[in-house]
């Protein structure tokens, strides 16, 4: 499914299992549509990049051309000591809040 930036991941997804959230921007020339960016960047939600096979999967099952993986690629991270949400920037694992180290393992959910 897709949906625009005010709704909620969950109501999207119909009340079934999140698989990927991010963004995506199409271009469209008349009757010609691809997928020109996408990326997994949803600080709601915070997916790893692997959920690139569910987004792949479902652009393929309606024939939409895309880039084949993601055009922007985040990875986020939840803070133990501060509980704050992290955008990790070159395998940069610590806290913009509090500076406490960082997991490496997703830890949301």
């Amino acid at each position: 499914m897709i949906a625009d930036r005010r709704s909620e991941h969950v109501q999207c997804a119909g009340g079934g299992d999140v698989t990927a959230a991010g963004e995506i921007f199409f271009d469209v020339a008349g009757s010609r549509v691809v997928v020109a960016e996408v990326t997994n960047q949803s600080t709601g939600y915070c997916p790893e990049p692997d959920c690139w096979e569910a987004v792949a999967a479902a652009l393929d099952r309606i024939e939409l051309p895309h880039p084949g993986g993601f055009t922007t690629t985040c990875v986020f991270r939840r803070c133990a000591a501060c509980g704050a949400r992290n955008l990790v920037k070159d395998e940069w694992f610590y806290c913009d809040v509090c500076g406490a180290e960082l997991m490496r393992e997703w830890n949301f959910g």
